[in-house]
C-alpha cells in the first residue's frame, strides 16, 4: 500500500439500512489496500494486550481479544462473501493472495508466546477467577485455539506449522475455484425434441434460461449446477445424453490441466497429516475430533458403518426394482449411476402414483419462503419482513428485517437464492455480523446479528415463478435452520455466538427445521399450485408423506460413502495415492457399482476447500441422530408447534450459540442424549 492508496470506509463503517454495509460503494480493487491495513491494526492491537504490564486478567486479555480485529472481521465478511456468491477473476487472484497472508497472520498471533503466557495463566487459574460458564467456556476456547496453533511448539516447530497452515489455505482456495472454473466451462446445448423427450416444462424453462444465460438463446442448456443436472437426470428419457452430463458432473476436478485438484489433495492430506503430528495427535482425524461431540475416529466409524450396512442392504434391494422397470422396457443394461434417478423416477411414479414433476408445480419458491418465515413465526414469535430497494451484494439478493413478538429489530437476513455462473455451487449460510452484548472500542455496546443464505436454485425465465423439487425445499429450510442458529443467538462473546459450536451439532438447528416442511399444515397452507392457487391435493399430499422414504437406501449410501471415504483420508498412514485410497475404501465397504459418492473427492468442497468438513462431513449424520430424536420430541406431545417444547428448544439450542457444552445444551431440551434409532426409523432404515 502507498501513501496514496485511499481507504474505502464503506469497508469498515456500515451505513446501509440497520448497519448493513453498502456494498454498491465498494470496488473489487478497494480490498487490497483495506487488508493490508487491517492486517497492521489488528497486530498493534494484539500486540499491546501481549505486552500489557499489568496482570492478566480476563478483561484485559480474554475480552481485549474478543473485541480486536474489528476491521478485518468486517473486510473479511464481506470479501469472502464475494469470493463465494459472485466472484470473478480479480476476486479470485485476490483470494489466492489473501488466503495464505490471512492465515500467516493468524498463526502470527496463535504462535505469540507473550500472549500465550497470559492465557495460560488465566486457564491454569480459571477456578479462582469468578467466571461464569459461558466466561469459562471462551477462556477454554481460547487457550485450546493457542495450542491447537502451536503455542506449546519449540521455535522450529513453530515455523513449520505455520508454513504448512499458509500452503494449506492456499491449496484450499485454489481448489475451490477449480471447481468452479470446470463448472462454469462445462454445458450440454440441446435443440431438438428428441434431445428433449421426456424433459417437464418447468426444467424447461431453467435450461433455456441457463442458455439465454450463455449466449445460446433459443436453446436449452443442461448445466452442472445441481438444480439443473439432477433434475435432467430424473427426467430425460435418452439415456445417453444423460450418461454424458453424468461424467461431466463427477469429473469435476478431475479434468487435468490446470483446474485438475488431484495433486492438490495429495498435497492438502499429507500436510495435514503432518500438521497433526507435530500437535502430538496420531493422524489429521484425531486433532480435528478433539473438541466435538464424537471425540474419535473410531466413535465415529462406528455410527457410520452402523448405518452403512443397512443402507448397503437397503440400496441393493432398490437397485433390484430398478433393474426390473430396466428389463421392462425391453433394455439389457445393468442399472449404472446415469440410470437411477431416471427409474427411481418412475419406480416413484408406480409406487406412490405420483411423479416429482406432478409435485414441483405445488414448490413455488416465494410460497416455500413464506413457509420458511411462518413457522419461524409460530415457533419462536419472530416475525419477517422484505425491505425493497435496499442494494445487496448482487441485484438478487434480498433484505429482510427480523423481529421479535414485540417489535424489536433481532436480526438482518439476506436470501441470495438462485444459481449464477459467479457462485459456487452448493447452499451455505455464513455472517456478516454475529450477535454478542460486549461494548466495542467504537462504543456500540453489542451487534445486530447479520445473517444470509446462499442457494442455488434454477432461475425460471423471466415472468414465471421459480418452482423447486422436494429436495430444493428441504435445502431452503436447512439453511434457514441455520440462519435462525445465528438470527436467534443471545450470547455474551462473539466466539461462542450463533453457530460457534462443534463441527457436529452445527448441524442440529439445520436438519431438525427441515421436518417442518412436511409437516402436514404447513404443506397444505403454502404448498399452491403456481397456476390455479388451489393447495396440493389431499391425495397428493398423502402419497408425498408416505414416499418420505423412498429411496433412502440410495440417498445414505451417496452420503455415508463420502463420510467413510473423509475418515480413511484423514486416519491413513501414508497419503501417497488419494484416489487409490478412495477407490479401495469404496470396494472394502461394498459401495454398488449403480451410485457414486455425493461428492468425489477432486470436487469435495466441504472436505478440500478449507478445513470446515475435514474428517468432520460425518457431523451431518451425528447431527441427523439428535435432529431426529428432537423432532420426535414435538411428536410426542401431539402439536409440531407445542409452546413449550417450542421455548425449550430455543432457550437450549438456537439461542445459546456454544456457550455451553453441546451435551449439555441438548440434555436441556430433551433430558437426554439419543441413540441412533428415530434417526433410522426417520429414513426408513429401522431393523
Amino acid at each position: 500500500m502507498t501513501a496514496s492508496t485511499p481507504l474505502n470506509p464503506a469497508l469498515t463503517t456500515w451505513t446501509g439500512h440497520e448497519g448493513l454495509p453498502r456494498f454498491d460503494l465498494v470496488k473489487d480493487t478497494d480490498f487490497a489496500p483495506a487488508f493490508e491495513a487491517a492486517f497492521k491494526a489488528h497486530e498493534a492491537e494484539i500486540d499491546e494486550i501481549a505486552a500489557n504490564h499489568e496482570a492478566p486478567t480476563f478483561d484485559n486479555t480474554v475480552i481485549a481479544l474478543e473485541i480486536a480485529g474489528d476491521a478485518l472481521s468486517r473486510i473479511s465478511s464481506i470479501f469472502w462473501n464475494k469470493a463465494g456468491a459472485d466472484t470473478n477473476e480479480t476476486i479470485q487472484a485476490l483470494e489466492r493472495d489473501i488466503a495464505p497472508k490471512m492465515s500467516r497472520h493468524y498463526s502470527k498471533i496463535g504462535m505469540n508466546a507473550a500472549l500465550f503466557k497470559r492465557i495460560d495463566t488465566l486457564w491454569e487459574n480459571r477456578d479462582s477467577l469468578g467466571l461464569d460458564l459461558e466466561a469459562t467456556r471462551v477462556l477454554e476456547r481460547h487457550w485450546k485455539g493457542f495450542v491447537k496453533s502451536g503455542a506449546k511448539l519449540a521455535k522450529d516447530d513453530q515455523e513449520r506449522l505455520a508454513a504448512i497452515n499458509e500452503t494449506l489455505a492456499g491449496l484450499g482456495a485454489k481448489f475451490g475455484q477449480n471447481v468452479l472454473a470446470d463448472e462454469k466451462s462445462w454445458a450440454l446445448f440441446l435443440q431438438s425434441e428428441e434431445d428433449l423427450a421426456g424433459v417437464p416444462d418447468f426444467l424447461r424453462d431453467a435450461m433455456a434460461a441457463a442458455a439465454s444465460d450463455r449466449g445460446e438463446k433459443g436453446k436449452y442448456a443442461v448445466t452442472l449446477s445441481r438444480s439443473i443436472i439432477e433434475p435432467f437426470l430424473t427426467f430425460s428419457d435418452n439415456r445417453e445424453l444423460r450418461e454424458k452430463a453424468f461424467r461431466a458432473w463427477i469429473a469435476r476436478g478431475e479434468n487435468g490441466g490446470e483446474t485438475d485438484n488431484r495433486g492438490l489433495i495429495a498435497e492438502t492430506l499429507a500436510l495435514r497429516a503432518e500438521k497433526a503430528k507435530l500437535l502430538g495427535y496420531a493422524n489429521y482425524a484425531a486433532l480435528k475430533l478433539d473438541n466435538t461431540m464424537a471425540k474419535t475416529p473410531e466413535a465415529v466409524n462406528g455410527l457410520l458403518m452402523q448405518v452403512w450396512e443397512k443402507a448397503a442392504a437397503r440400496a441393493r434391494e432398490e437397485e433390484a426394482d430398478l433393474a426390473k422397470l430396466v428389463a421392462a422396457e425391453g433394455r439389457n443394461h445393468d442399472v449404472m449411476p446415469w440410470d437411477w434417478r431416471h427409474y427411481a423416477e418412475k419406480l416413484r411414479a408406480e409406487k406412490f402414483n405420483f411423479s416429482e414433476g406432478e409435485l414441483k408445480p405445488y414448490l413455488q419458491l416465494e410460497k416455500i419462503i413464506d413457509a420458511c418465515f411462518d413457522v419461524a413465526q409460530r415457533l419462536f414469535g419472530i416475525t419477517a419482513t422484505e425491505k425493497k430497494g435496499i442494494a445487496g451484494y448482487h441485484p438478487d439478493v434480498r433484505v429482510f428485517e427480523i423481529r421479535d413478538a414485540g417489535g424489536k429489530l433481532v436480526a438482518l437476513f439476506l436470501g441470495d437464492y438462485f444459481a449464477r455462473s459467479s457462485k459456487r455451487s452448493g447452499a451455505w449460510m455464513s455472517a456478516f455480523q454475529s450477535q454478542h452484548k460486549l461494548t466495542l472500542k467504537n462504543g456500540a455496546v453489542g451487534e445486530l446479528p447479520i445473517i444470509y443464505n446462499v442457494c442455488n436454485f434454477a432461475k425460471p425465465a423471466e415472468g414465471k415463478p421459480a418452482l423447486l423439487s422436494l429436495d430444493d425445499a428441504r435445502t431452503l429450510f436447512h439453511e434457514f435452520g441455520h440462519a435462525l442458529h445465528g438470527m436467534l443467538s443471545n450470547v455474551t462473546y462473539p466466539s461462542v455466538s450463533g453457530t460457534g459450536v462443534s463441527r457436529d451439532f452445527v448441524e442440529l438447528p439445520s436438519q431438525l427445521y427441515e421436518h417442518w416442511l412436511t409437516v402436514p399444515d404447513i404443506l397444505k397452507r403454502y404448498a399452491v399450485h403456481y397456476q390455479t392457487g388451489e393447495p396440493m391435493p389431499e391425495a397428493l399430499l398423502d402419497k408425498v408423506l408416505a414416499a418420505r422414504t423412498f429411496n433412502s437406501g440410495f440417498a445414505t449410501v451417496e452420503f455415508t460413502s463420502s463420510a467413510l471415504v473423509d475418515m480413511a483420508y484423514h486416519t491413513a498412514e501414508t497419503q501417497s495415492e488419494p484416489m487409490a485410497l478412495e477407490a479401495a475404501t469404496l470396494e472394502k465397504i461394498g459401495m454398488p457399482q449403480s451410485i457414486v459418492m455425493r461428492h468425489r473427492s477432486p470436487h469435495f468442497l466441504h472436505v478440500f476447500s478449507g478445513d470446515g468438513y475435514s474428517a468432520g462431513y460425518y457431523s451431518y449424520m451425528w447431527s441427523e441422530v439428535l435432529d431426529a430424536d428432537a423432532f420426535a420430541a414435538f411428536e410426542e406431545t401431539g402439536n409440531p408447534f407445542d409452546p413449550g417444547m417450542a421455548q425449550k428448544l430455543k432457550d437450549n439450542v438456537y439461542s445459546v450459540g456454544g456457550s455451553i457444552d453441546p451435551e449439555d445444551a441438548y440434555k436441556g431440551f430433551r433430558g437426554k442424549l439419543p441413540s441412533p434409532d428415530a434417526m433410522l426409523a426417520k429414513k426408513g432404515l429401522a431393523a
